[in-house]
């Protein structure tokens, strides 16, 4: 059971404001997807998670097939129980860790053989394999296998990875519809790197497989935030406008907003909860490093204009020094704030869509947001 719906259009910018219904629950849309790489948003409980906000988290097929194993979760009753996470989850194929892995791994069109990260041992991955483990992990939205290529890349290894991305959700459709009925959504991925022609063919070969929805893979890999707009831009007309969108790995709170602006439905990334533990928070006025020394003696609270726990109860410099003191509450506390301010973020974007002021919204924070950080 897999079910999109539009609420509400941005006529100037196709901003879209929409919901989607899963087995565990209906998603409000646009949406930021904390990631828990191994069954955890690092440093949140799932208690913790639901009162920042969050609807929908993610897991990861390949960390997971790693450890504890796949058969293990299914054993255990699947990603939500063994996490104590009631809510929807989305579970990601594994084709990332083809490319942030790339020096332990070999591509063929038929697989592509790895060594782990842990312990060196030997590992086939493929679109049944990921298939597969993702159905053992039971989330309620998969997606196919599929290549991401490094920036820059040149024509020629774009092009190929394309083929190969599309033989490969061609062949994950296939393994997902065999065998039992399943309620679990499945979503192709969009590749192609900056070539804008290449994007359009890559969607519209996805678009005839068909797919519950359609991510938008290989940005925020390091190429210019122009690069990305200017893709985004391209594939707004192109994908269909009844299936979501999401555009994967991307965090930083002024990529969210202009992607919203391009009509994006969801988002997620690490960047909020990793820069958390490492001390940079993200506030209505920009990026923070807490760690700077103009903080040490600065009572006030992080961000006036937040409501979360760390911001109605804590001052700047009790956080600097927790952080210089090494204490694990500041990692908590940071991790707790980025992951309140970045949901909220999609949060007040749809309500701006919904009220019909978006322009106005993303001009507002456009203003605010400096792109900065203290010394």
């Amino acid at each position: 059971m897999f079910e999109f719906k539009i609420e509400a259009l941005c006529k100037k910018t196709g901003a879209r404001a929409g919901e989607f219904i899963t087995p565990r629950g209906t998603v409000k849309t646009p949406v930021f997807m904390p990631v828990g790489t191994q069954a955890a948003v690092k440093a949140m409980s799932p208690r913790e998670l639901e009162e920042v906000g969050a609807q929908i988290v993610l897991g990861n097929t390949y960390h997971l097939y790693l450890r504890p194993g796949a058969e293990l979760v299914a054993e255990a009753g699947g990603l939500h129980r063994f996490m104590n996470w009631n809510r929807p989850i989305l579970t990601d194929s594994g084709g990332f860790q083809v490319f942030s892995l790339a020096r332990l791994n070999k591509v063929t069109d038929a697989e592509v053989t790895c060594r782990s990260h842990i312990d060196g041992s030997p590992h086939a991955m493929s679109p049944e394999w990921a298939v597969r483990v993702q159905r053992l992990l039971g989330g309620d939205i998969a997606m196919c296998f599929d290549q991401c290529v490094p920036y820059p890349a040149a024509r020629g290894t774009a092009e190929a990875a394309l083929v190969r991305t599309t033989l490969w959700a061609r062949r994950s459709k296939q393994t997902h519809e065999k065998g039992a009925r399943s309620p679990q959504a499945l979503f192709g991925i969009v590749q192609g790197s900056t070539f804008g022609d290449l994007r359009t063919q890559s969607a519209r070969e996805l678009m005839e497989l068909g797919f519950n929805g359609y991510g938008i893979g290989g940005l925020s890999v390091g190429e210019p935030h122009e690069d990305m707009y200017r893709i985004l831009d391209v594939l707004n007309p192109v994908l269909p406008k009844d299936k979501p969108r999401y555009l994967m790995g991307v965090g930083y709170p002024p990529n969210i907003v202009e992607g919203i602006a391009r009509g994006v439905d969801m988002f997620d990334c690490v960047l909020p909860t990793r820069n958390g533990r490492n001390g940079t928070l993200f506030t209505s006025f920009g990026r923070v490093n807490i760690k700077a020394k103009r903080y040490e003696r600065d009572f006030s609270p992080l961000d006036p204009e937040c409501g979360c726990y760390l911001c109605r109860n804590f001052t700047r410099a009790y956080l600097r020094h927790l952080f210089h003191a090494g204490e694990i509450l500041s990692a908590r506390l940071c991790t707790q704030h980025n992951l309140y301010f970045t949901i909220g973020l999609a949060q007040r974007a749809r309500e701006a869509i919904l009220a019909g002021n978006f322009p106005d919204f993303l001009a507002r924070f456009s203003a605010a947001f400096k792109d900065t950080r203290d010394d």
